[in-house]
């Protein structure tokens, strides 16, 4: 399936329905009175996260969402029925902007999460609201009011724990298909990935965490070389970072320092965020290879996906660092004197 993460997208809510003038007329009521019901409120147009949505592709397919309007008031004070909601199904992690003003209208992470992005117009009044002691049999009312429209620029940032971060060939495919089922394109080309890929990692029984391999960054990237400024604003989600260098690099440290480089220059935190070096392909190192030190307090791990070498720590420290930002923080103890407690 084609991978798509930016989209625009036009949404209107529904009108409001006019409201009647009618007068009551029966048998034996010599005086009925207006009786013009009001009209029903406009749809409402919603936005709804759905965790088995992976991108914003059918948005490129259906550009126009239109809510129904109100139905009119009727005689008989007969109010008229409310336009129904429609809701919009998006993968979590959209954001989602007002296209005019670029300001932020939403943004949506968690699974089921709703949002109401254009409110229906009100149904106008029916002419049993305007009569007055000076005039007893109006003939007026009021028309529906219009419901917002919008267009809207949406954006998805995939969610995930662990980002894979590195130059081309570094091994990011093969790692996160030897982990996880994911299944990305390997070959002995750069830029073989082209898009993101998610794969969920089992740890132990019952534990799991969502690894995401980010195609391939170059050196100036952040100024738009590659493919990496379209994608790094998914590390942006990723709790922590998994900076991989190849074994077989002229020099790995600089790698590693040029990786930092360009998440500093595209911004956004991300070169802030927890990471770990992880130095890949020790099953072609040279002979007389020594694993970087970043200097940084960084913890560095050696690995061979192909020979299995050093997966299983691999999978322990990120295990460790993402249980640690998901565990909530601790609230101190409360005071205790004698068999007292001060809450």
């Amino acid at each position: 399936m084609k991978f798509v993460d930016s989209a625009s997208i036009f949404v209107q809510a529904g009108e409001g329905g006019r409201g009647c003038v009618s007068f009551r007329r029966e048998k034996f009521v010599p005086k009925g009175g207006p009786d013009g019901g009001d009209g029903g409120d406009g749809g409402n147009v919603w936005l709804r996260t759905n965790s088995h949505l992976t991108t914003l592709l059918d948005f490129k397919y259906r550009k126009k969402y239109l809510a129904p309007r109100g139905s009119h008031g009727q005689g008989s004070r007969k109010s008229g029925r409310k336009g129904a909601d429609i809701y919009i199904d998006v993968p979590c992690g959209t954001l989602v902007r007002n296209a005019a003003t670029q300001e932020v209208l939403a943004d949506l992470t968690g699974e089921g999460e709703e949002v109401m992005i254009a409110r229906g117009g009100h149904g106008g009044r029916g002419n049993q609201h305007f009569a007055t002691s000076t005039n007893q049999a109006p003939r007026r009312s009021e028309p529906g009011w219009k419901g917002e429209e919008l267009l809207l620029d949406m954006e998805l940032k995939l969610m995930a724990d662990v980002g894979l971060v590195g130059f081309p060939n570094a091994g990011k495919s093969t790692l996160i298909s030897v982990l996880s089922a994911a299944r990305p394109k390997i070959a002995d080309y750069p830029f073989t990935t082209l898009v993101p890929n998610l794969g969920i990692v089992r740890y132990e029984e019952y534990k799991s965490f969502v690894m995401a391999d980010i195609p391939g960054i170059i050196e100036g990237a952040a100024e738009g070389r590659g493919l990496g400024l379209q994608f790094l604003r998914h590390i942006e989600r990723t709790k922590i970072l998994a900076v991989l260098v190849s074994a077989d690099s002229e020099d790995p440290e600089a790698e590693y320092n040029m990786l930092l480089g360009e998440l500093e220059k595209f911004g956004r935190g991300l070169n802030e965020k927890p990471r770990i070096l992880v130095v890949t392909k020790m099953d072609i190192a040279p002979e007389d290879f020594t694993l970087p030190s970043p200097g940084d307090g960084v913890h560095v791990l050696a690995i061979s996906s192909v020979a299995g070498k050093g997966l299983k720590e691999l999978k322990d420290e990120l295990w460790r660092e993402v249980s640690m930002r998901d565990r909530p923080e601790e609230s101190p103890l409360p005071e205790c004197d004698g068999d007292a407690v001060t809450p």
